[in-house]
């Protein structure tokens, strides 16, 4: 049954239950097929993520923003051709305008790869994260934090296979042995520094899944159904998850990637958001799979944004929203490939 016309807060799902028994995994399968399909996001509890690193990773991140910045600088994205690092608010575009939130980025802490002629491009996306020299506490607890998300997200994404009445193990081959983990720790200051309500602007998420560990100060907003919004209103101990357009095409629309915003903060507040994103591997192209009948006669097809269209070759399309979204990093590193883009 649709909830999507009546939700005024999003499901609360217990990934716990995966493990208590036969009755309480059916229960949950169903409700988090019928949360992606009707919603597409959800709170998470039970993920059995160390609470004590979560607390951890909150406080570092305070840290980091909190350093000078000279400081934060020297990590800025500009020196980074794989879009790693520091951003100043309103340094990152969505859909042209800029977000006022100021953020850092890191992804999979992996070699650059040894590029040629034939090497695809979005090859260049991987290498290695910048790390600040003035808070060296924050790489081993983002690293330790990004390998439990990822042990989780791999675990719920392996639900979502059943939920769907697939092999468990279906969704396996597109992440891979390197999936791409993507972290990023975001501040939102006061309306009084933005003077723009645009926190960060309307938008679906590209990868597989979102994890975000919110603080106490609320402004997430969801998009339930056409200009209707409502709030992800924070709730401790939980993680608000939602999909991403890979699975919606994955799923021919059966699983729903929501277009949702940030508001900026009143005066006076910032906010804090921490979120992890599960992507496929970059050299992956994302199949179409034969849902049962039953749900494949449910299923919306994908929506994708005819100008900015969504490819099934994962690592073109991820390099695609980047370049999008840092133009100084592409102008910097990419300027071959602007022309490919803008056309």
């Amino acid at each position: 049954m649709s909830q999507s016309n009546h939700a005024d807060r999003l499901p609360l799902l217990d990934l716990a239950q995966l493990d208590l028994g036969e009755e309480q995994r059916e229960n949950f399968l169903n409700d988090l097929r019928h949360a992606s399909r009707d919603i597409g996001f959800f709170y998470l509890k039970g993920h059995g993520v160390d609470p004590e690193l979560l607390k951890t990773i909150q406080s570092l991140s305070r840290q980091f923003f909190a350093l000078p910045q000279e400081e934060k600088l020297s990590v800025e994205m500009v020196h980074s051709p794989h879009f790693r690092g520091y951003n100043r608010a309103a340094a990152e575009l969505t859909r042209g305008q800029p977000d006022w939130r100021e953020q850092f980025d890191i992804g999979a802490e992996r070699q650059a790869l040894i590029l040629d002629k034939n090497t695809p491009k979005w090859a260049r996306l991987q290498g290695p994260n910048q790390w600040p020299q003035a808070l060296p506490a924050l790489k081993p607890a983002l690293l330790e934090w990004q390998k439990q998300m990822t042990t989780m997200a791999l675990r719920l994404l392996r639900a979502f296979a059943l939920s769907l009445s697939l092999p468990e193990q279906v969704f396996d081959e597109l992440y891979g042995e390197k999936p791409n983990e993507h972290i990023k720790l975001i501040r939102y200051p006061g309306r009084e520094t933005t003077g723009s309500e645009q926190g960060v602007g309307a938008h679906k998420d590209s990868g597989f899944l979102t994890f975000l560990l919110q603080d106490a100060q609320r402004g997430l907003q969801v998009e339930v159904e056409e200009g209707r919004w409502i709030d992800a209103t924070p709730i401790e101990g939980t993680f608000v998850v939602n999909i991403g357009e890979l699975l919606e095409l994955a799923s021919n629309g059966y699983l729903r990637a929501t277009v949702h915003r940030v508001i900026t903060p009143p005066a006076g507040v910032e906010r804090l958001s921490i979120a992890f994103f599960l992507g496929a591997r970059l050299d992956a192209r994302v199949p179409l799979y034969k849902l049962p009948d039953n749900l494949a006669q449910e299923a919306r097809g994908a929506a994708s944004d005819p100008d900015n269209p969504l490819f099934r070759d994962v690592g073109w399309n991820y390099l695609k929203g980047r370049l999008r979204s840092h133009p100084d990093v592409a102008k910097r590193y990419y300027q071959d490939l602007l022309t490919e883009t803008s056309a």
